[in-house]
């Protein structure tokens, strides 16, 4: 997605990294240019201005940093965060702690993307997060998309409740992460689809969104996905509703994307002549397949996550991806690789900034 390093000793730098594992110094994410600086609790000056530690630093071990000039004690990613636990639910906060990485991992993606971020600080109906714990508060939590709104249930990152619901469901995959790019899949097809002229092709592809969403869900958990859902979809999740369909469709998008680039900036080159005959071709991942073809980024995808299954397998783990690309959802993907390229064409820049205003 992004290569961050330290900018005292050069260090590749993880994300959420609060400090250098190398040389010990304080970092901090400078979220309009995408980078590590070094940060004290004093703050640091950039070309843009005064930055300090995000208030959430100590307890969400959030190292995002925020405008001085800004009226806000939070960072950009915690500031779109619109309800959490109370203040006293400490058990409920460390699973917050937990759903934030992810949180800010998307957010990050977004803003390489070109997408726009706009919350719901900004404009009505923008973007924002509910992160609640059904265990903690007793109250019910449906992980879900409404009017720009993104409900997370933070019990999903103890691992053997989210476990327990992946078998239960018959889910091959269930992450925190993969909530998040799915909610935001319906956010996104809500704003950059079916307000705009991408509406026609999308109900082509994915069907009728206007179709009854109660009716789909008591149909798909009484009757189950069709037999050969595999065939056009990439999951049995995504047969329910044309919502679901797409928001499934953004996620894997979201999920290749980023994998790929991970993969590229860390150097790796499949080659073909020292695969024993596995590899039709050298496989050369892209950082940004912004200008790549649909076609050129799932071939890709295909040989990579090929690779990285039996890897994982070597770990006695099941597949990393445990999913197959049938024409259809790559027709499905294109749809989702053009209208993210319309947007960031438009947009011409990553769109985060340090604080909502």
């Amino acid at each position: 997605m992004i290569l961050l390093r330290c900018p005292r000793c050069d260090q590749v730098a993880e994300l959420d990294d609060l400090m250098c594992c190398q040389c010990g110094a304080e970092l901090g994410f400078h979220p309009p240019s995408l980078t590590m600086v070094t940060c004290g609790p004093t703050g640091t000056t950039t070309d843009d201005g005064r930055w300090v530690w995000c208030s959430q630093r100590d307890r969400l071990n959030c190292n995002w940093l925020r405008d001085l000039a800004l009226d806000t004690e939070e960072c950009f990613a915690c500031h779109v965060v619109r309800r959490r636990p109370e203040a006293d639910q400490d058990s409920a906060w460390e699973k917050l702690a937990q759903a934030s990485s992810p949180k800010r991992r998307l957010l990050v993606q977004l803003a390489v993307l070109g997408l726009p971020v706009e919350t719901f600080r900004d404009q009505k109906g923008g973007l924002a997060f509910d992160l609640l714990s059904s265990k903690s508060s007793g109250e019910n939590v449906t992980i879900g998309h409404s009017n720009g709104v993104i409900t997370i249930d933070l019990a999903e990152s103890l691992d053997d409740h989210r476990e327990k619901l992946r078998v239960q469901l018959g889910e091959p995959y269930r992450t925190m992460l993969g909530h998040f790019r799915h909610e935001v899949g319906h956010y996104y097809q809500w704003k950059l689809v079916e307000q705009t002229d991408f509406i026609g092709e999308s109900r082509a592809l994915f069907g009728d969104e206007r179709a009854s969403y109660s009716d789909a869900l008591d149909r798909h958990y009484a009757q189950g996905a069709p037999e050969d859902w595999h065939e056009s979809f990439i999951s049995e999740y995504a047969t329910m509703h044309p919502w679901e369909d797409f928001a499934e469709t953004f996620a894997h998008y979201l999920h290749i994307t980023d994998t790929l680039s991970t993969v590229a900036l860390g150097g790796v080159v499949l080659q073909g002549e020292r695969s024993d005959g596995v590899l039709e071709r050298d496989v050369v991942p892209r950082v940004s397949y912004a200008e790549a073809s649909t076609e050129e980024m799932v071939d890709d995808w295909h040989w990579l996550s090929l690779l990285l299954n039996r890897a994982s397998r070597a770990m006695g783990r099941r597949d990393l991806y445990p999913f197959t690309l049938p024409e259809p959802v790559v027709r499905k993907l294109d749809f989702v690789h053009r209208v993210v390229g319309a947007t960031g064409r438009v947009t011409d820049r990553p769109i985060l900034i340090g604080a909502a205003e």
